[in-house]
């Protein structure tokens, strides 16, 4: 930052500022360098010299400049301090405890020193005021309390935060010094910190140890795939709506940052008690830069991997997590996985191809150029109605077309998110919805809720049970 000086500041106020600068510079180079004996720890002295002056710039009415020139001798033993310096951008109601806090840190060094040497990473991260309070960024500030499950890399524990009392998830990834840190866990880490939204999982805080790096996630106490599980048979319509809302929403945040998320599952979408939904595990997702680059396709559970990367196509958009929603929708209607493949990539295109029906050129140009199309091995069927397939599709009104136009083989007829969420499907609930803050969960909109499912009433409905509520629910939108 240049340094500017008002064109009515008086002569001599300048040349006293200039005088108190040079004054204070030399002070404080005599103590920095002086002899190991003087007693003073070379970190506490770099924030006394750096807030001294600061100060005084700021008192005086004038942004002061950098301290004098080091001699060339002194400057070798400089450079271990260099890092403890904040030239001057820090506020004026810090300036007030300059004072206190020197001399504490005075103190700190003095008793380390007739109770042994301390670590210069401790003290630096020490609070003079408390230094054993708990903090964040550092291991000992959470406890584990169960452990909720284990990856191949990583294992998730439920955790409370000694800072604020608070339950977490902690996400304990494993290093290996031959591996280093594991690549899906960098670009998780690096994502989610630029992600504020309250269909995105929070990440509060990142722990780096020489074994480990653990992400602290905030807790939510289960995910979709475990809340269908609890309600067999497929889940009230009303709240597939709210589910799906909220899944659209999350995924049209991270599209319009050119984020894929590329791992959509029910396992990856979490549920709070409130019946948020919460986009969770972005480790295999990818920013991806325009122009467009090629991407791996061992990407997507099987089950909700789309037909173009099954055939391995590496060329993908947002269409890629599209696909991924319409089989999500489809499950939390019907209840069951809408293409349970049981063997391999063939035989879960062959499961997509009997309902949405086969590809061609007319259908979906450029198809047979994938790498993994052979038109003689696959059974060429005709495009069928998804009701058929899915009978609860037609219960709803606007939702059997809603998921065609989720699962089309050809990704760039697929709809959008952001195109998804202003669908008929969606028409009788609030306005207000799509008026709300990023942060803002749906569920701040007084009349929306989650609708208790049959099980939580004790008992399970049967389908034509089921099948009656879902017209009710259309009839009264």
């Amino acid at each position: 930052m240049c340094d500017l000086l008002p064109a009515s500041q008086p002569v001599e106020k300048i040349g006293k500022m200039k005088k108190l600068r040079r004054t204070l510079s030399e002070s404080f180079g005599r103590i920095a360098f002086k002899k190991e004996d003087s007693g003073f720890d070379e970190i506490c002295v770099t924030k006394m010299s750096t807030r001294s002056v600061q100060g005084a710039g700021e008192q005086g009415g004038v942004l002061t400049k950098a301290l004098d020139p080091i001699p060339e001798e002194r400057k070798a033993r400089v450079q271990r301090t260099q890092s403890g310096f904040e030239p001057f951008e820090k506020p004026a109601s810090q300036v007030k405890r300059v004072h206190s806090e020197n001399n504490a840190c005075i103190q700190a060094q003095a008793k380390s020193s007739s109770a042994g040497k301390e670590s210069p990473k401790l003290r630096r991260h020490s609070s003079p005021s408390s230094p054993t309070s708990p903090k964040f960024g550092k291991a000992d500030s959470y406890e584990k309390l169960e452990k909720l499950g284990e990856g191949s890399y990583a294992t998730v524990y439920k955790g409370k935060s000694k800072v604020n009392g608070k339950l977490v998830a902690l996400k304990v990834i494993r290093l290996q010094e031959e591996e280093g840190t594991p690549f899906t866990a960098i670009r998780e880490a690096s994502l989610l910190k630029g992600l504020k939204h309250s269909n995105i999982v929070l990440l509060h805080d990142i722990i780096h140890t020489k074994e480990t790096l653990t992400l602290v996630f905030e807790y939510v106490h289960t995910d979709l795939c475990q809340y269908m599980d609890k309600h067999p048979g497929g889940l009230h319509p009303d709240n597939v709506r709210l589910f799906l809302y909220q899944l659209l929403r999350g995924l049209s945040y991270i599209h319009q940052r050119y984020i894929l998320h590329r791992d959509l599952k029910p396992q990856n979408l979490l549920i709070s008690d409130t019946g948020e939904l919460k986009l969770a595990d972005f480790g295999l997702a990818r920013a991806k830069s325009v122009p467009s680059h090629t991407y791996s396709n061992e990407v997507v559970t099987l089950w909700y991997r789309p037909p173009d990367v099954l055939l391995g196509s590496t060329d993908y958009s947002t269409c890629l997590d599209m696909w991924g929603v319409g089989c999500i929708f489809v499950e939390m209607m019907q209840g069951v996985a809408a293409f349970p493949g049981m063997k391999d990539i063939q035989d879960q295109l062959e499961r997509i191809f009997l309902i949405i029906g086969t590809p061609s050129e007319e259908s979906w140009p450029g198809v047979h150029s994938l790498p993994h199309f052979k038109p003689d091995r696959f059974t060429v069927y005709s495009p069928k109605k998804l009701r058929q397939a899915w009978n609860k599709l037609g219960y709803v009104d606007h939702a059997e077309e809603l998921a065609s136009r989720f699962l089309q083989c050809s990704p760039k007829q697929r709809i959008s998110a952001q195109n998804a969420l202003s669908h008929d499907y969606f028409s009788q609930l609030p306005p207000r919805l799509w008026e709300l803050p990023d942060m803002s969960p749906i569920f701040t909109v007084t009349t929306i809720k989650l609708t208790p499912e049959a099980g939580d009433a004790g008992h399970q409905g049967t389908e034509q049970q089921q099948q009656a509520s879902s017209q009710k629910t259309s009839a009264k939108h």
